[in-house]
């Protein structure tokens, strides 16, 4: 049968990026409490496509993806990536695996368990040189209590719900619990899913008793990152869904070395 994406294309005109977006996928990670985890991905595949190609071979994505089973890990991302570029005739490769990830949390005074699911991403990529890249992410919820509010007022404070995002390059693997771990322990309290009227009392109290800014939060992340040498370079953010403001804080910080990789 004629092969459409492999004609001749004369506009001379190169794609940095061609492939797929969105393709729900069920893939299992490493579980730090439970060796592994199912859930169910949402991945975004591309290569770059020279100038002399019409197109390329979308369902070749969707095959490779085979790849990855029986898990998620960072050998069976490089595995992927170059056979990316191997079967598409592709000089460049990049692949975003976005997932909800589930860890049983205790409630702090009534010790009764619930799941809390955070959203994971871990994005790869491989220039033509074969140098590969890999960027883990995860997005924390959080409270936090304002320092301000606390201060000013004869009673109580505001505080809110916030979502910590976090991305890290390393040097050998992290586990997503010591990430989300230490951005929960950085926020004025942790969130839970499952509170009784007892743990309701304690966090509420324990919010109080740590009011931060979204600069603390981030600052404070940012000390502890500076300290771990295995992480080579992290960009976090932090923002607050105020609940007396008609708009959300927010705190940004980048820092580390950033590979020269040149797709």
């Amino acid at each position: 049968m004629k092969d459409i994406q492999n004609q001749r294309d004369y506009r001379n005109i190169p794609i940095d990026q061609v492939g797929i977006k969105n393709l729900r996928y069920p893939i299992t990670v490493l579980d730090k409490a439970k060796n592994y985890q199912n859930t169910v991905a949402s991945i975004n595949m591309y290569v770059d496509l020279p100038h002399k190609y019409k197109g390329t071979h979308m369902s070749r994505f969707v095959e490779m993806l085979h790849v990855l089973r029986p898990e998620v890990s960072l050998k069976k991302f490089s595995e992927i990536l170059e056979n990316m570029k191997a079967h598409l005739n592709a000089a460049s490769a990049h692949i975003e695996i976005t997932f909800p990830y589930f860890i049983e949390k205790k409630a702090p005074i009534s010790k009764l368990p619930g799941l809390m699911d955070y959203t994971c991403r871990i994005i790869g990529s491989s220039n033509r040189d074969d140098k590969t890249d890999i960027i883990s992410e995860v997005i924390v919820p959080i409270s936090s209590v304002c320092p301000c509010s606390k201060e000013i007022s004869d009673e109580g404070a505001h505080n809110q719900r916030g979502e910590v995002q976090l991305k890290t390059r390393f040097k050998k693997f992290i586990w997503l619990e010591d990430m989300i771990e230490l951005v929960e322990s950085c926020a004025s309290c942790e969130v839970f899913s499952v509170l009784k009227r007892v743990d309701e009392k304690e966090v509420t109290e324990r919010g109080y008793a740590n009011p931060k800014f979204v600069e603390d939060i981030v600052r404070d992340i940012a000390s502890r990152l500076n300290k771990d040498s295995n992480i080579t370079w992290f960009s976090l953010s932090a923002e607050n869904f105020e609940s007396i403001h008609n708009h959300s804080a927010y705190a940004h910080i980048t820092k580390g070395e950033v590979p020269d990789f040149k797709q």
